[in-house]
């Protein structure tokens, strides 16, 4: 059991407190040792009239529970009285909850003044006030914590409440600007949308409805939101019926309504895209005013290129693919249908057949070798193929990627950069859908060509994507997996056919004993890998990669990917099992989503498989990489798993030779057989079921011998990581 979460020493204040939520909340927080300030004018859901005797019983009701609390009977509007009472009855504040609220509701065209007034001083300039007054202690302490109380009517509007819609999206803007500026000082401003009975909605709801939805199913949800441990910020949380979520506005990739910057913009432009405007399939969450405004000005760059002959598109190359350029290409980044993700991009039958989304990197390096844009960007000098290397690479997918298509590529010379022992050419690759025009992706290659000196240009460029370093500490998740022999020779074949992988005395040339594997190649392994980890093997949710070749990689080498998660943003470095050398780095994937649920094995069927089926396919692996520590058990396990009691379907783990296969033991009995439901054996393989608790439980039922099965909890751990 984790330890308790309590509050001893801190201040709490929390308006309208003195029924529903507020008084949920008031309980909870003197139950873990806060001191409570309970705010309520005792007034109806409309405001009308006052009370002591609301937070007068609240406040009895914590200190016969041993608690401590006072009373404030003060307006929200006049929130720095309510910190005054906190002040001088407990010397500190250090957690503001804004609760309070009332209704006025009326259709928009018959709202008065004081109906719309009355809503937005209570939610909005309420909540404003009190927060306002509690501002320079958190400041002085470099500590505190505030919840502004939304709904889901401001968050999509609802008919007869304009006035409070609007007041409650309003507070989401005002935690959004106080998470801001709280930050560097450890003072911490979240929104909560609870859906919860109260005096505002004991008469809206239907009754059995409004029965389920306590407040002390939410108070928890505030609660962490406010503890010390917890570091969110500027988030919006949804909670009810003990369920909660969180929120992000989101913005579509968009359009590009002009060609450059000479070109205005007419209607008749915006009618013609506006589909692609409003299309939200690609659509991206953005985490700041500056990265919002920095895509402007990244556009207006763009469009200042356009404008200038110089960075006009230099050649276009366009190209045919289907399931098969698809299904090759996975291959030759290692895709195996031992990986049940993978079967997505090795069967074209496969319910989710999908392109492995750095399947349209190729296009950057077939650019750069099959045209003349490397020549073009550095016309006075004679370039030896044999020592082109690919430095760097971006890719950010755009579009929802088609299984099968004619698609354009442009490339354009971006810049060229001197770096004495070679020069580094910038190139963006552009790829369109010739059906329809729509961009589907957009890249940048790095090409470092290997003894070009003389050139003396400069040495940076503004166009340069960084890589980032991952952090600081230990790999959150690590995968191993083997490259084959024949990786270069497969690889190959989707268009980078650079002689340099397979080509002795070219590999010689270039100062390799053996020809080296494409980068790219090892990109994909690691990309796979990402997306197995931290998108439950789902291609649509990947956002962009960006990453450094570091070393070459012999062909039948090992390659081991390490992950750390930041939020949406992966990253990732990949190094040699044999060395520990990295092979790339400052490297990372930026995610829409993060999914970490267990896939379905058989991709194939429209018919949902066991979760348990990619545990052993799993454990299968460990097994073959591990056969050592497998026969230490030197013993066969028979699992029965089952859905609602009934069996579904068997697995042997017989680890005295080494093998998982799904049905009984081939020969012989079973050491152990364990009966389990399938969604509790993945908890349990997760890590979140302890098994002796599930076996205490009667969720996991054990015959023959149960010491033995103490011996899979080493493979279970070693397994852990990679699931």
């Amino acid at each position: 059991m984790p330890e308790e979460l309590r509050y001893d020493g801190r201040v709490v204040v929390i308006t309208g407190a003195g029924a529903g939520l507020g008084r949920a909340y008031a309980l909870l927080f003197a139950s873990r040792g806060a001191s409570v300030v309970v705010n309520d004018l005792g007034s109806s859901r409309h405001g009308d009239g006052s009370s002591t005797m609301s937070a007068d019983a609240v406040v009895q009701k914590i200190r016969q529970n041993g608690g401590k609390a006072v009373a404030n009977y003060d307006s929200v509007v006049n929130g720095a009285e309510i910190i005054k009472t906190a002040i001088e009855a407990f010397g500190r504040i250090d957690v503001v909850v804004n609760n309070a609220g009332i209704l006025r509701d009326a259709s928009f065209m018959k709202m008065t003044d004081a109906q719309w007034d009355a809503i937005h001083d209570v939610h909005l300039k309420g909540s404003m006030k009190t927060t306002q007054a509690a501002w320079p202690y958190f400041i002085k302490q470099k500590y505190g914590r505030v919840i502004f109380t939304s709904s889901n009517s401001g968050l999509y509007g609802n008919f007869g409440q304009s006035n409070y819609s609007s007041a409650k999206l309003g507070l989401v803007g005002l935690a959004n600007t106080l998470a801001i500026e709280g930050a560097k000082k450890n003072i911490y401003s979240n929104v909560i949308v609870p859906t919860a009975g109260s005096r505002l909605t004991e008469d809206i709801l239907p009754p059995d409805f409004h029965e389920q939805l306590k407040p002390e199913l939410i108070a928890p949800v505030v609660f962490w939101l406010c503890h010390e441990n917890c570091t969110e910020n500027g988030s919006i949380i949804e909670a009810a019926l003990g369920w909660a979520s969180k929120y992000h506005l989101v913005r579509s990739s968009g359009c590009v309504l002009r060609q450059n910057l000479s070109v205005n913009v007419t209607p008749e432009n915006v009618q013609e895209n506006w589909s692609k405007v409003i299309d939200m399939t690609s659509a991206k969450r953005l985490d700041s005013i500056q990265e919002a405004t920095g895509e402007l000005l990244g556009l207006i760059e763009n469009l200042k290129n356009e404008t200038s002959s110089s960075n006009k598109v230099d050649h276009v190359l366009t190209n045919d693919y289907n399931f098969r350029d698809i299904i090759l290409y996975a291959l030759g980044v290692g895709a195996t249908v031992q990986e049940p993700s993978d079967i997505r991009y090795l069967y074209e039958n496969a319910d989710e057949f999908a392109v492995l989304p750095t399947f349209y990197v190729v296009y950057g390096p077939l650019g750069c070798m099959s045209t003349s844009i490397l020549q073009d960007a550095l016309p006075n000098i004679q370039i030896d193929p044999s020592r082109i290397l690919h430095g760097e690479q971006y890719l950010e997918v755009c579009k929802r990627l088609p299984i099968e298509a004619t698609v354009e590529t442009r490339f354009k010379v971006q810049d060229v950069l001197d770096k004495g022992k070679g020069v580094v050419v910038l190139i963006q690759h552009d790829t369109y859908n010739v059906a329809n025009g729509e961009k589907l992706s957009t890249g940048q290659i790095s090409i470092f060509i290997v003894g070009v000196r003389g050139f003396q240009g400069k040495r940076t460029s503004t166009y340069t994507i960084p890589t980032v370093d991952p952090p600081a500490r230990k790999p959150d998740i690590t995968i191993t997996q083997q490259t084959n022999i024949d990786q270069a020779a497969l690889y190959r074949l989707s268009g980078d056919l650079n002689p340099l992988h397979m080509d002795a005395s070219v590999a010689a040339m270039a100062g390799f004993e053996k020809p080296i594997l494409h980068g790219l190649s090892s990109l994909g392994f690691s990309t796979r890998h990402v997306l197995q980890t931290y998108a439950a093997g789902d291609p649509s949710l990947f956002k962009s990669i960006k990453a450094r070749f570091a070393k070459p990689v012999i062909p039948g080498q090992i390659l081991r990917t390490d992950m750390w998660r930041n939020g949406n943003r992966i990253h990732f470095q990949t190094s040699l099992m044999e060395t520990g050398i990295p092979v790339v780095k400052g490297a990372y994937i930026d995610l829409l989503d993060v999914k970490t649920k267990v896939p379905r094995v058989n991709l194939c069927s429209g018919k949902e498989n066991m979760q348990s089926d990619a545990i052993f396919a799993a454990i299968s692996e460990q097994v073959k990489l591990n056969p050592v520590q497998a026969k230490k058990v030197n013993a066969v396990f028979l699992y029965n798993i089952t859905v609602g009691g009934k069996p579904i379907s068997e697995w042997t783990l017989d680890l005295k030779n080494g093998e998982v296969h799904k049905g009984k033991p081939k020969s012989g009995k079973a050491d152990a057989t364990l009966t389990v439901e399938d969604a509790d054996m993945v908890e349990i393989a997760l890590g979140k079921l302890n098994p002796q608790i599930a076996f205490m439980r009667g969720k996991l039922k054990i015959t023959g011998n149960i010491m033995l099965t103490q011996k899979l909890k080493t493979l279970m751990e070693t397994n852990k990581a990679k699931l």
